[in-house]
């Protein structure tokens, strides 16, 4: 599910306040500098530090 491209300019990372980008094939927000990946779920970004994953 798409996420609205205005929300996407928006968002910054709650962890480092970095930009971040959408990966629509794996569900996720990723933060482009400190890499935690956030996820979407029905189509709502969780930007919460305790529900993110680590960078690989």
């Amino acid at each position: 599910m798409a996420i609205d491209d205005r929300l996407l300019e928006i968002l910054v990372c709650p962890a480092c306040r970095g930009a971040v980008e959408h990966k629509e094939r794996r569900h996720l927000i990723v933060c482009r500098d400190c890499g935690l990946r956030y996820p979407v779920r029905d189509g709502i970004p969780v930007m919460l530090v305790e529900e993110a994953s680590p960078p690989r």
